[in-house]
């Protein structure tokens, strides 16, 4: 999570980890490639941001295969839209 998001209380930085977990209004207008790697949503007033990259074991380098678990190390991204 980013510093804003670390910022913010206990009890809503645990609302925003629900709500992101419970997320699934993907559309192809805000999921054009199928990915689900990507979400906008407001938690009570807070617009957040999530991003799922996929990188390699050593996280270096962007996996060979995200579909490969054994090749893959998928890193999250909380965020506030203020701090894009």
């Amino acid at each position: 999570m980013t510093r804003g998001v670390a910022a913010l209380e206990p009890h809503m930085i645990h609302k925003i980890n629900q709500a992101v977990r419970a997320f699934d209004a993907f559309t192809p207008d805000n999921d054009p490639y199928g990915e689900h790697d990507f979400g906008s949503l407001t938690v009570e007033g807070h617009v957040v941001m999530f991003k799922i990259d996929a990188y390699d074991l050593d996280l270096q380098y962007a996996s060979p295969d995200p579909t490969d678990p054994n090749v893959t190390c998928r890193v999250m991204t909380l965020m506030l839209a203020e701090e894009y």
